[in-house]
């Protein structure tokens, strides 16, 4: 059954966007009475029906309704430092959700190659994968904040911050709690500094490995992703 993205769904009878109606009637070529499923990118899961197939304002009647659908039990946040090949980010966004987050903090820190994120083509990539996975909550994506800004302000109990640096560390599958809300910071490919660690550490925050392996900032925040879903199942 074919999936659509609607956010802040309040009423019975919705429309889509231009995109989604343009997909719905022109490329799937869906007509009136055909069932389709929706997500609101909050928890709502929904089944509907259309009621007009206009390719510009395509309209639907919800006939179901499911809320806090595949609610879990743990926040994860994710802050990571926006790699120079941007694409390279953009995988990590989509797989990220994909197998399960629930907000991520673009970093800007000492070291970083790219001080600059196009935040809504980002935001795509984010309803894409949702879409794509099945999912009903749709990643929060932060405005792009400086790891000072973000240690300081940020008040989770469970913190962690990967670092490469040869000093004593646990590894991240160790330390996690299972239900608990999370954040781990990974750094850009110059990793941290040894004064961001310092400041890190001050406020809280514990030094974490990833493996043994020297990770690119993008896989490492998949691994970081995945060992805490992994400790959450």
């Amino acid at each position: 059954m074919q999936l659509f993205y609607v956010p802040n769904i309040s009423v019975s009878e919705i429309v889509l966007d231009e995109t989604e109606s343009k997909h719905a009637v022109r490329v799937l070529r869906l007509q009136n009475g055909h069932p389709v499923e929706i997500i609101d990118g909050a928890g709502g899961f929904y089944k509907a029906q259309i009621t007009d197939a206009n390719p510009k304002k395509c309209r639907l009647k919800i006939v179901e309704s499911q809320k806090e659908f595949g609610k879990k039990d743990f926040h994860l946040h994710i802050a990571i430092a926006p790699t120079k090949n941007i694409e390279r980010f953009e995988w990590f966004l989509e797989k990220a959700t994909e197998i399960g987050i629930d907000e991520i903090t673009p970093l800007l820190t000492s070291h970083s190659e790219r001080k600059v994120v196009n935040h809504e083509r980002l935001e795509k990539i984010l309803v894409s994968a949702m879409k794509q996975s099945l999912k009903a909550y749709l990643p929060k994506l932060n405005s792009l904040t400086t790891l000072k800004e973000l240690i300081i302000n940020n008040k989770t109990e469970n913190k962690y911050i990967a670092y490469c640096d040869e000093i004593q560390k646990t590894h991240l599958k160790d330390l996690v709690i299972s239900g608990k809300n999370t954040l781990i910071l990974i750094g850009p490919e110059g990793d941290f500094s040894a004064e961001e660690v310092k400041l890190a550490i001050g406020k809280g925050f514990s030094v974490v490995s990833l493996g043994n392996s020297r990770l690119r900032t993008e896989t490492a925040g998949i691994v970081a992703c995945h060992i805490v879903n992994l400790a959450n199942e």
